[in-house]
């Protein structure tokens, strides 16, 4: 990996901050720019902003493409057919938490996921020089094919050994394989358990762990299990370049939590999602609630109320994504001390490693 993209170390870093992707490709890993909830014309801009930001230094954007989406950017028909029991649960939370109307439309409400918006997002990177593209649920043959032919590297993020035929399948040149322990959205088997099956399955395709990597000893078992890098994101939550676009009282919840403050809820997208556990994801476990729509359904039934929650500090329900490696996570620090200190780690675990073997 280091030697393909010309980075010091194998660390590829999500993040949907421009500063904080900024930071990790500057401070020698490989910095990716979550899209997926930008307007074609912000993703055009702030990738050139990151541009500016790392001059030749190699970055990526990834984009969740999931199928079965609607045609249009359609907001109406969506709420159409949207069940009145799960309209009137939403007003109940409302009521109960005596929650102000957004000043405008929530993250996942300023559009519909939809096809007409996919193809416009997949414009604006195609016609970027970002160097990757990353697909986060979802990699479509054509969109593989032409990023490749732009000269992009292709990634796909997969949770089960099931997916990897299909993603050889459509051209994808990197795999990460993101275990169970991950953020946001996550699949159902432990990273442990996982990687060994994906780098078996991927043959000469390189595979990247994700998933509950916090330390250096998590990197040099992800090398272990065949991984020739690793895919972070809780990591970077508590960065200082990533406090701009953190709430404060969520800054707070991610500092205090263990890895077993966190639980997979679909909740906020319709699909699995690990957030740190809040009012939030209680209210929607608690009994008599209803099972969150699919997905675009579940974005717009909440998509406002979520803006409304941080626009008006609702400190009971304020949440963000987060992975169980949240637990390594105990203060703010800089993009760039949180890499040294990886790299410090993974080498000192090689190290006792190397011990080992030959004390053997």
């Amino acid at each position: 990996m280091c030697d393909r993209f010309g980075i010091d170390s194998p660390i590829f870093g999500f993040a949907h901050d421009v500063e904080t992707v900024a930071a990790i490709t500057n401070a020698g890993g490989f910095g990716v720019y979550g899209a997926t909830r930008r307007f074609p014309e912000e993703i055009t801009e702030e990738l050139a902003q990151i541009r500016r930001l790392v001059g030749n230094r190699p970055f990526g954007v990834d984009l969740v493409l999931p199928p079965g989406m609607p045609e249009h950017n359609s907001r109406e028909a969506i709420q159409a057919e949207i069940p009145a029991e799960h309209t009137a649960f939403v007003q109940q939370l409302i009521e109960r938490y005596n929650v102000p109307q957004a000043s405008k439309p929530g993250m996942r409400t300023r559009f519909i996921r939809s096809k007409e918006i996919e193809d416009a997002q997949l414009r604006a990177v195609m016609e970027s020089d970002v160097d990757m593209l990353a697909c986060g649920i979802g990699a479509p043959a054509d969109v593989v094919g032409e990023a490749r032919d732009r000269g992009k590297t292709t990634l796909a993020l997969i949770g089960s050994p099931h997916h990897v035929p299909k993603a050889i399948a459509a051209g994808v040149e990197i795999i990460v394989a993101q275990g169970y322990d991950a953020g946001a959205h996550t699949g159902p088997i432990g990273t442990y358990s996982l990687v060994p099956q994906i780098v078996d399955a991927a043959g000469d395709i390189p595979v990247l762990a994700a998933g509950g990597v916090a330390t250096g000893r998590h990197i040099a078992a992800a090398l272990a299990m065949g991984a020739q890098g690793v895919w972070l994101g809780t990591a970077w939550l508590l960065s200082e370049e990533h406090q701009g676009d953190m709430h404060p009282v969520n800054r707070d919840k991610l500092l205090q939590a263990g890895s077993a403050d966190t639980v997979i809820t679909r909740s906020e997208s319709g699909k699995p999602f690990r957030q740190v556990r809040t009012g939030w994801s209680q209210a929607w476990e608690a009994d008599g609630a209803p099972a969150p729509l699919k997905m675009p359904y579940q974005d717009v039934l909440v998509g406002d109320l979520l803006g409304a929650i941080e626009e008006h500090s609702i400190e009971p329900l304020i949440h963000s994504g987060a992975g169980q490696s949240i637990a390594y996570f105990k203060d703010v620090r800089p993009v760039a001390q949180i890499m040294q200190a990886l790299i410090d780690e993974t080498a000192q675990a090689l190290q006792t490693q190397g011990q080992f073997l030959r004390s053997e």
